[in-house]
């Protein structure tokens, strides 16, 4: 996954993101920020997942690798990840 981008992003430790190529800010929850900073460190979106399993309290009903995939689709969607590299991982 190419993540050039999501390297560039100024990430507080309450979630708050800021994009230094477009000036874009957003916030994001715990969960978010956890996301964004590991897929930011070039992890693949599988082990992503399985981080996400580990380090929160999750409910038999929870499903981390459709959250990790959702919260890329949502990083395409504002340009900070390519519509193009469909490995994810």
């Amino acid at each position: 996954m190419n993540v050039e981008r999501l390297r560039e992003l100024a990430i507080s430790d309450t979630g708050f993101v800021f994009d230094p190529y477009s000036g874009f800010t957003f916030s994001v929850n715990e969960t978010g920020r956890f996301m964004l900073q590991a897929l930011k460190a070039g992890h693949a979106a599988e082990a992503v997942a399985a981080q996400l399993a580990e380090a929160f309290d999750l409910t038999p009903s929870d499903d981390p690798s459709r959250d990790v995939h959702e919260f890329i689709l949502m990083l395409r969607e504002q340009q900070l990840l390519p519509h193009d590299d469909d490995r994810e991982g």
